[in-house]
């Protein structure tokens, strides 16, 4: 086995070299603190970054609206739908109501084909007021007496006045009853419709 030459020279007496003394540590080489911590809500973010939340940097807050002014805003709101919704539904109902006339109309143009009695040799007028103005018709002396009595009437259809029998006039009525322009009620007080005396004479062009 070899022996090497360390163990050989302590064989011989020799010692180890002593060891170098490791040097004093000096008063003024202590451990450097660590660096600062960030300080509580500052988030730990760097100066410039912290710099954006001053005073002078930050916006202006919204001014707080109070509890009336919120109250106010939606009381207008569901008073600004409301009238809304009622405008629509006036609408609707004005268009609906648009469609039904039309339909009664076409309704009653289709029925009263060949119910007329207007008679071409008419030669008396008999006045009657409709639509706050005074109208008339042409008709015999025997179909004024009829009418009189209430056994004919008066239809108004596409701006011709029309005499037709009660029945006729009862079906219409039940159609279109805005296109009753005369229906005589032989029961009724002769003040009631002075016009049906025929010695009473309005002037033709006289209009309400």
């Amino acid at each position: 086995m070899t022996i090497s030459l360390r163990d050989q020279l302590l064989g011989l007496g020799f010692k180890d070299a002593p060891k170098p003394a490791a040097p004093a540590k000096r008063r003024d080489e202590r451990p450097k603190p660590h660096a600062d911590k960030p300080k509580a809500g500052q988030g730990g973010k760097p100066a410039h970054a912290r710099g954006a939340n001053k005073p002078g940097n930050r916006p202006a807050p919204h001014k707080l609206r109070s509890r009336e002014d919120i109250d106010l805003a939606k009381a207008y709101a569901i008073r600004a739908q409301k009238e809304k919704d009622e405008r629509i539904e006036a609408e609707r109902l004005k268009q609906e109501e648009a469609r039904k006339r039309r339909e009664a109309k076409a309704k009653l143009a289709e029925f009263l084909t060949g119910k007329s009695l207007n008679a071409a040799e008419a030669d008396h007028v008999r006045h009657f007021e409709y639509g706050g103005k005074i109208k008339r018709i042409h008709v015999t002396a025997e179909q004024l007496k009829a009418l009189n009595a209430g056994e004919l009437g008066v239809v108004q259809q596409d701006g011709r006045y029309l005499l037709v029998a009660t029945d006729t006039l009862v079906q219409v009525e039940a159609i279109f009853a805005a296109a009753v322009a005369l229906k005589v009620d032989p029961n009724a007080a002769a003040q009631d419709d002075p016009y049906s005396d025929p010695q009473y004479q309005v002037p033709d062009d006289l209009t309400w």
